[in-house]
């Protein structure tokens, strides 16, 4: 059966990025990135909007859900992210539901996360548009005790119980997404209880990936371990006979990594340039590419370099644009150039979409506004696509 090429992708064409906004929609797009090219806007303006917020001040709640709330988060229930999934499906782009609630760190939070997870899993299994569900390991377990685990510290006998708690709800999560065929990701989290989540996680894929690749481990590229321990993933997978899934991400944890890495003593994880950190990421993705037979992948990057390789590697091996081994995901709110073009062009893409109360939100946001700031470039990227869209709106009047 010949294989469907994919027309070439560009993404520079904002006709088809902002395809789904409105003129005021763009305007209110405009103005938010305006603001995040200032970093000392972000941070002032964070730090007022997290303290209006626990002093309920009126109105606060409800100017931050309507400006950057709604650019980043799909609402605060998975019901109100509906609309949000079924406007990205109309556009041929899936939805990550993403539950951004960092947890009080007790066996309530974590039984809650977990019920909230798979809700998500079962909303997922009745929608076309929700390909992926996703969480994190520390969202349903004491992160000290995974690291202490990973230190090879005994437990005691409450760390051993809570552990063995903390992993039934893992299970419980990937065994219902195995029950209803619906992909899950394990996001990567700190070096010092990453082992941890990895060994977990691959016991998950033992258990649940044997005719598919169901459960999916995330790997941080710009540790400079990481290329090799894809390597040995795959290696492990193959040997025992079940599939692998890599979600392949630069990092989210550099300035903690090295801050950590310095103050115990030990060589940071984290590669010394971007440069190498981009050159291990690409090398990623042509190790996924030629072991297609065994890996499955997501390319989760807002990187357009990455991005285009992709393509451009899966037609040198005729992997079909819409072949479900491969994804591209970007963050909702984020890289619309690149999300709406490769969906234009047949590729499987998806946006994460975090969701939750407005006030438990607000560390995920101000990181998203942080990262709009530090990221060079990266701000104004999105500012000028914007004011090149609008521009176009206007001569096409």
């Amino acid at each position: 059966m010949p294989v469907t090429q994919a027309p070439p992708v560009s993404f520079e064409d904002t006709a088809v990025a902002f395809a789904a906004k409105s003129d005021a929609d763009l305007r209110k797009t405009y103005a938010l990135f305006a603001a995040m090219n200032s970093p000392a806007t972000v941070k002032a303006g964070g730090s007022l909007m997290k303290t209006a917020l626990r002093w309920h001040i009126p109105a606060v709640k409800f100017l931050v859900k309507h400006s950057i709330f709604s650019q980043f988060c799909g609402g605060e229930t998975i019901q109100e992210c509906k609309p949000v999934i079924e406007e990205l499906g109309r556009y041929n782009i899936g939805t990550i539901l993403d539950y951004s609630v960092e947890g009080e760190g007790d066996d309530r939070s974590f039984d809650r996360t977990r019920d909230e997870l798979l809700a998500t899993i079962e909303l997922a299994h009745r929608s076309k548009h929700i390909p992926f569900s996703v969480f994190k390991v520390t969202g349903v377990a004491h992160s000290a005790i995974l690291e202490k685990k990973q230190a090879g510290k005994p437990l005691t006998p409450a760390e051993q119980a809570s552990y063995e708690r903390a992993h039934a709800r893992v299970d419980a999560i990937c065994s219902l997404a195995h029950r209803h065929g619906v992909r899950v990701f394990i996001d990567a989290e700190e070096s010092w209880f990453q082992d941890t989540i990895d060994a977990l996680t691959y016991e998950m894929m033992a258990k649940y990936n044997r005719e598919s690749a169901i459960v999916w481990n995330t790997y941080q590229l710009y540790r400079h371990d990481r290329l090799e321990a894809l390597q040995q993933a795959y290696v492990t997978a193959k040997a025992e006979g079940y599939y692998l899934g890599g979600k392949l991400v630069r990092g989210a944890y550099m300035e903690k990594e090295g801050r950590t890495a310095a103050q115990r003593g030990y060589a940071n994880p984290i590669n010394p340039t971007k440069t190498a950190t981009d050159q291990l990421y690409d090398d990623a993705l042509r190790y996924c590419v030629d072991h297609i037979d065994r890996i499955s992948l997501c390319a989760g990057t807002h990187n357009e370099a990455s991005s285009l390789l992709l393509t451009e590697l899966m037609q040198a091996r005729r992997i079909a644009p819409n072949d479900t081994r491969v994804w591209f995901a970007q963050l909702y709110g984020m890289s619309d150039n690149l999300t709406y073009n490769l969906a234009h062009a047949g590729y499987n893409t998806a946006k994460y979409v975090p969701y939750g109360p407005v006030a438990a939100v607000m560390p995920y946001l101000l990181r998203r506004a942080d990262e709009n700031t530090a990221i060079a470039g990266q701000s104004s990227r999105e500012f000028l696509l914007i004011q090149k869209e609008i521009a176009r709106r206007r001569m096409s009047v």
